[in-house]
């Protein structure tokens, strides 16, 4: 049995994707998608994985663009075909994404695993990585709704779209950088980064329609105090998930998020979605309580571990 792990060019990008969406195609990716990855957040690096010559896996490491660039941690993913486990494939890509860690200046990763892969959560225990924060994710099944919601928004607070209103971007990344340390994490609070960033990561990457970007505006003064926005998963047109929904803090307990997240559903419906996905970390108690209320269930956590590098590489 010969494993072989090498890194992965451009050329690689239909294989690499190929085996993401076979062994996690509820989290899908695409050609595209990996080229808008190296585009917006440069320095990651891919691995694939063969198995007596054929293709068994493959893994990526990169910096947490969402922390300061002195986080100790990159994040990695690792995943096997059904096929190839157990025989030291999952191994041999952990090293190699160890390996690219420790050439950065890292101690640790950080990788994400679903309770519904106990297999996955077990690789990841037996290595010594622990939880670091669990995100609770909910579905809303938008063909069983009765009626379409409206966004009633509370009074003073008028809602339009990012489609509407392209002007408002210097806005939202206003409540943007307002609201993002404020959510519940592991440890180390959210960084919106740069307007250039969040821009690429969270306003005009494909994937992200702009009519469905909600931006509440305080009547008075037409400033953003909140916004809410959708994004598809690479291939996929019938289910969305929530990237953001954020509001400044002075406008919270006021019913702004409410209003933001029913004319997200609307918009939903309107556009033919049959679902949408959101995940809050187990402690936003507050978001998690509307979201309920709103008609969205419970499905498998996903978690983020926090583990060691593997054993330093052996010297050609």
């Amino acid at each position: 049995m010969t494993i072989e792990v090498r890194p992965a060019t451009i050329a690689d990008h239909s294989t690499f994707a190929a085996v993401v969406n076979e062994v996690t195609p509820e989290y899908p990716t695409s050609v595209e998608e990996l080229a808008w990855q190296d585009a917006t957040y440069p320095g990651g690096v891919r691995f694939i994985a063969s198995l007596d010559g054929t293709v068994a896996g493959c893994g990526h490491v990169g910096r947490i663009y969402m922390y300061q660039p002195d986080f100790d941690a990159y994040w990695a993913d690792i995943a096997v075909r059904p096929d190839a486990r157990r025989r030291g494939v999952g191994a041999a890509l952990y090293a190699a994404v160890s390996d690219a860690a420790r050439d950065a200046g890292k101690t640790h990763l950080h990788i994400a695993a679903s309770e519904a892969r106990p297999d996955a959560i077990a690789f990841l225990a037996h290595r010594g990585f622990v939880e670091y924060d669990r995100w609770k994710v909910l579905e809303l099944d938008l063909t069983s709704l009765a009626g379409v919601p409206t966004a009633d928004p509370p009074p003073g607070v008028e809602i339009t779209s990012l489609e509407a209103r392209p002007d408002m971007i210097d806005g939202v990344y206003r409540v943007a950088l307002a609201s993002f340390r404020d959510i519940p994490t592991g440890g180390e609070p959210l960084d919106p980064g740069s307007l250039e960033e969040f821009r690429a990561r969270d306003v005009d990457r494909a994937g992200i329609p702009h009519g469905g970007f909600l931006i509440a505006l305080e009547a008075s003064t037409g400033e953003a105090i909140g916004y809410a926005s959708l994004m598809f998963p690479a291939g996929v047109t019938t289910r969305a998930f929530h990237d953001m929904t954020a509001v400044l803090p002075a406008w919270r307990g006021r019913g702004v998020g409410r209003a933001l997240k029913r004319g997200t559903i609307a918009w939903a419906q309107a556009a033919g979605l049959q679902s949408l996905e959101t995940g809050n970390e187990e402690r936003n108690a507050r978001m998690r309580a509307l979201n309920e209320s709103l008609g969205y269930r419970e499905r498998p956590n996903e978690i983020t571990f926090r583990g060691p590098l593997a054993g330093a590489r052996i010297p050609a």
